[in-house]
C-alpha cells in the first residue's frame, strides 16, 4: 500500500478512537417520557428531561407533553433558555474540618465530614473525599491468647514481653494501650490438663484480664498472674471471645479515637454456630455483651457466634484483627481472614518468641491500605467509589488506595445517584477500621419551581377564564377539565369521565393521549404521526419488522398488524403468496388437512408437516370406523338403520381376498365374529375407502346335545354325593341311637323309675277305732 494511503488510514483510525472515547466518557442525554401531565411528571420521569415553561410553545392541536424533552430538543424547537425548567444537583459540604493531628491523640484523616445532597432523581453527582493517615494516631491493641495447655510455653513467653511490645508500639505511635485477655472452653468435649502441674485451672470461656492501659508494669504484673487450663483438646472458642472483646466497649475501654486492634494468638481451630449442638447448646448467639466479674457468663447457655456475625460487629466497631497463629492452623485462619474485613494473618513460632514480629508487620500491611465504604444505603440509592492513587480499586462497594504511606494523601471520587424521590435520607461513609465518618444527607428535587415571565391573570384568558396558568399550562378550577379548562362537566364526576377514556387495562388512553371531556385526544408519536382509535391503541409505527424493514416493505401497517401488498402474505409480508410447497402428488393442498401459509403447510388436529399426511397422536381408525365397516360389509350392527348416512365419509369395497399385501385391521363386530378390512385415508381429516374381506371368521354354534350331557353328568354326581353324605349322617345317628337306648336300660334295671308310680292307693279312715 502507498506511504499516503496509509498515513491516511491512520489518520482516520486515529480520529475514529478519539470519537469512541468521547463517546464512552460522555452519557447520552434522553428523555423517555411515559404519562406527561405536569411539569413535575416530567422531570420525574427522567434525568435529562426538561420542561418548557413559555406560554405559547404549543402548537395547535398539539398536547401539553411536547413541553418535555431534553433541553437541547426543546431549543431547537424555538424554546428560550431562560424558559426551561431543568433542576440541577446542589451538593453542599455542611462540615469539612482540615486534615489534622493533635498531641493530645484527636487528629482528622478524613474530610469533608457532612455533605448534604439535593439531587435529581436519576442524575448523579460526584464530590472527592480526602484521606491523610495521621502519624502518632492513637493505637489501642487487646493481646486475645489460647491459654489451653498446648499453649504452656507460648505463656511462659508472653510473660516477659510486655516491654518489647510497648516498644514495637512506640515507634508506631506515643498514644499507645495494651490490654490483656483469655480464652478456652467450658463444655464437653475437653480433657483435663495433666495431673502432675500444679499450676493449672479450670476451663472457662473468655475472661477479660487487663483493660486498654498505657502502663507496661500493669501489663506485665497481670499476665505473670495467668496460668494455662485444663483443656488439651481443640478447636477452641476464640469466636466467642472476639466477639465480647469487640462489644463489650467499656469494659475492654476502646478510645472512641483510636485504632483499635485484636491480636489473636492460638494454635488451635475455631469453633462456630452450630457446634454448640454437641453439648446441647442450641439458643443462637445474641451479639450482647455477657460479661460478669471479667468473665464471659453464656458459655455453656448459648451457642458460638458465626462467622458472619463476629465480621459484623469488628466492622461494625471499627476493630482490626491480627491472627498470630501456628503454621498448623495457618491456612484455617488464612480462610477465615478472607471474609473478616481488615484482618491479617501471621505464623506464629512454637513458642511465640516472634509474636512482636508478627504484630509490627501486619499492622503495617493493614494500615497501608485504605478502604473507604458505607453502612447500608437508603432504598433507591447507588453509590460508586473511583480512587485517584497509584494502586487503587473501582468498585460499587467500597474504593481501595493500596501502599498508603503514613502523611500520604489520597483522594477518592464517589459519585452517589438516588433513582427516586426521598427525602432527609442519609448513610455514612468510611475507612474500615477508623472512627472518621462522613454524613451524606439527600433530599431530592422532585417539584418544579416555576417562575413565569410577566404578569399573570387570574383567572387567564388562555384557559377560557376557568382556569390559572402554572408552569406555562392551565390548572383548571373546579368543575373545569381539558388542556385549555374548556370542558365543563359541572355535577358529572370527574372520576367518572376518566373512566371512560380506560380500557380493560385500566389505563387511560394507553398513555398516549389525554382524556379531555371522557373523550381520547391521542398524542403524536417519535415520527411524526399521531396515534388514534377509541383509546389511542392504534398506531402504524410498530409492527413486526422483516429484514430490518416495517411489514418487510412489502405492505403497510395498520394499527399494529401488516396489511400485505397483493402477492404477499404472513405477519411481516415476508413470504410470497404460494402453495407450491404445499402441494401433494394428488395434487392437493396439505392433503384438505391444513392451510398453507407462507408456502408452509399449517396442520389442524395433531396432523405432522410437510404435507399433513400422519398423525401419530389420533386415534387409530381401525378401532373408531369398526361400527361403519360392520354396516356397510354386512348390513348388521349398531349403524344398521342409518348406515349411508352415518357412515359417508367412507367409500366401500367388499372382496373375496385383498390384491396385495399391506396393513390390514382386523377388529370383532357385535356378532362376535372377526372383520378384516384395510383403510385408505383419503384428502380430508374424516375421508376413507375402505376394502372388506367379505368372508368373517365366527366361532361355530355351540353343542347343546353335549352340553346338555355335561349338565346331567355333573347333576348327577352332585346327587349321589349328597345320598353318600346323608347315609354317612345316617348311620352316624343310628349308632349313637343305640348307645343312648342301651344305657337307658340297664339304668331301669338297677333301680326304680321315680317317674314310673304304683297304681295303687291306701287311704285311711280317720274316725275308725279299730273294731269289729
Amino acid at each position: 500500500m502507498p506511504l499516503h494511503l496509509q498515513l491516511l488510514l491512520y489518520c482516520v483510525v486515529f480520529v475514529f478512537m478519539l470519537k469512541v472515547q468521547s463517546g464512552l466518557c460522555q452519557q447520552e442525554e434522553v428523555c423517555s417520557k411515559s404519562l406527561i401531565n405536569s411539569c413535575d411528571d416530567c422531570i420525574k420521569s427522567g434525568p435529562y428531561c426538561a420542561w418548557c415553561q413559555a406560554l405559547n410553545f404549543t402548537k395547535a392541536g398539539e398536547q401539553d407533553a411536547v413541553r418535555c424533552d431534553t433541553t437541547a430538543n426543546l431549543i431547537s424547537k424555538g424554546c428560550k433558555e431562560n424558559e426551561i425548567i431543568s433542576p440541577l444537583n446542589k451538593p453542599r459540604i455542611a462540615k469539612d474540618d482540615p486534615l489534622s493531628a493533635s498531641e493530645n491523640g484527636q487528629v482528622v484523616q478524613m474530610r469533608p465530614q457532612k455533605i448534604d445532597l439535593d439531587l435529581r432523581p436519576g442524575l448523579p453527582v460526584s464530590f472527592n473525599v480526602s484521606f491523610k493517615a495521621a502519624e502518632g494516631h492513637p493505637v489501642d491493641l487487646y493481646y486475645l491468647m489460647d491459654l489451653s495447655y498446648s499453649m504452656k510455653d507460648d505463656l511462659e513467653n508472653v510473660k516477659v514481653l510486655g516491654t518489647d511490645l510497648f516498644a514495637a508500639l512506640r515507634k508506631i505511635t506515643n498514644h499507645a494501650r495494651i490490654g490483656f485477655g483469655a480464652f478456652d472452653k467450658t463444655v464437653l468435649p475437653y480433657t483435663p490438663c495433666d495431673e502432675n502441674d500444679q499450676q493449672c485451672q479450670a476451663a472457662f470461656g473468655y475472661r477479660h484480664v487487663l483493660s486498654l492501659t498505657p502502663n507496661k508494669n500493669d501489663f506485665e504484673a497481670e499476665v505473670k498472674k495467668q496460668f494455662i487450663s485444663g483443656n488439651l483438646d481443640s478447636p477452641e472458642g476464640s469466636l466467642d471471645a472476639m466477639m465480647q472483646a469487640a462489644v463489650c466497649e467499656d469494659k475492654i475501654g476502646w478510645n472512641s479515637n483510636s485504632t483499635r486492634l485484636i491480636v489473636l494468638t492460638t494454635d488451635a481451630g475455631f469453633h462456630m454456630a452450630g457446634d454448640g449442638k454437641l453439648a446441647g447448646i442450641l439458643e443462637p448467639n445474641d451479639e450482647q455483651c455477657h460479661m460478669e466479674n471479667n468473665l464471659y457468663v453464656k458459655s455453656t447457655e448459648m451457642d458460638y457466634p458465626s462467622v458472619g456475625q463476629l465480621a459484623m460487629q469488628l466492622e461494625k466497631n471499627k476493630i482490626q484483627t491480627i491472627f498470630a497463629v501456628t503454621q498448623n492452623v495457618e491456612s484455617v485462619y488464612k480462610e477465615l481472614s478472607k471474609m473478616i474485613p481488615k484482618s491479617e494473618v501471621g505464623v506464629l513460632s512454637s513458642d511465640s518468641k516472634n509474636v512482636v514480629e508478627l504484630i509490627e508487620r501486619p499492622y503495617y500491611a493493614l494500615s497501608s491500605k485504605v478502604t473507604i465504604t458505607h453502612d447500608s444505603l437508603p432504598e433507591n440509592v447507588r453509590v460508586v467509589y473511583r480512587p485517584i492513587c497509584s494502586h487503587g480499586e473501582k468498585s460499587e462497594k467500597q474504593g481501595v488506595c493500596d501502599q498508603v504511606h503514613v502523611g500520604d494523601e489520597v483522594v477518592f471520587e464517589i459519585t452517589v445517584t438516588a433513582d427516586s424521590c426521598m427525602e432527609n435520607k442519609f448513610f455514612t461513609i468510611s475507612p474500615r477500621g477508623i472512627k472518621d465518618t462522613l454524613t451524606v444527607t439527600i433530599n431530592t428535587t422532585c417539584k418544579c419551581q416555576c417562575d413565569t415571565a410577566g404578569p399573570i391573570v387570574d383567572p387567564h384568558p388562555r384557559c377560557n377564564m376557568s382556569g390559572s396558568i402554572s408552569c406555562g399550562i392551565c390548572r383548571c378550577y373546579k368543575g373545569h377539565v381539558g388542556q385549555f379548562c374548556n370542558c365543563k362537566i359541572g355535577d358529572k364526576d370527574e372520576h367518572t369521565l376518566r373512566a371512560s377514556c380506560q380500557k380493560d387495562n385500566g389505563t387511560e388512553c394507553e398513555r398516549r393521549g389525554d382524556c379531555v371531556c371522557g373523550r381520547c385526544e391521542c398524542h403524536n408519536t417519535d415520527s411524526g404521526s399521531q396515534y388514534y382509535g377509541p383509546y389511542c391503541e392504534c398506531d402504524d409505527d410498530h409492527c413486526e419488522k422483516f429484514q430490518n424493514q416495517q411489514c418487510g416493505g412489502k405492505g403497510k401497517c395498520k394499527c399494529g398488524k401488516c396489511e400485505c401488498n397483493p402477492g404477499f402474505e404472513g405477519s411481516a409480508c415476508q413470504c410470497k403468496t404460494s402453495d407450491e410447497a404445499c402441494r401433494t402428488v394428488n395434487n392437493s393442498v396439505c392433503n384438505g388437512r391444513g392451510s398453507c401459509k407462507c408456502n408452509q403447510c399449517e396442520c389442524r388436529g395433531g396432523y405432522q408437516r410437510p404435507h399433513c399426511l400422519e398423525c401419530p397422536g389420533c386415534t387409530d381408525p381401525c378401532q373408531t370406523k369398526v361400527n361403519c365397516i360392520e354396516c356397510l360389509g354386512y348390513e348388521s350392527g349398531p349403524l344398521k338403520k342409518n348406515c349411508s348416512e352415518a357412515c359417508k365419509t367412507i367409500s366401500s369395497k367388499i372382496v373375496e381376498k385383498f390384491p396385495f399385501k399391506s396393513k390390514e385391521c382386523k377388529q370383532k363386530d357385535s356378532e362376535g365374529c372377526w372383520m378384516t378390512f384395510r383403510l385408505v385415508q383419503l384428502v380430508g381429516e374424516d375421508n376413507y375407502k375402505a376394502e372388506i374381506l367379505k368372508q368373517r371368521e365366527c366361532p361355530p354354534p355351540p353343542k347343546f346335545i353335549a352340553i346338555i350331557g355335561s349338565i346331567g353328568a355333573v347333576a348327577l354326581i352332585g346327587i349321589l354325593q349328597l345320598v353318600l353324605i346323608a347315609l354317612l349322617i345316617y348311620r352316624k345317628n343310628l349308632k349313637r341311637f343305640r348307645e343312648v337306648e342301651n344305657e337307658q336300660r340297664s339304668n331301669c334295671a338297677e333301680a326304680d323309675n321315680p317317674l314310673l308310680q304304683t297304681a295303687t292307693t291306701t287311704v285311711a279312715n280317720p274316725t275308725f277305732c279299730g273294731g269289729d
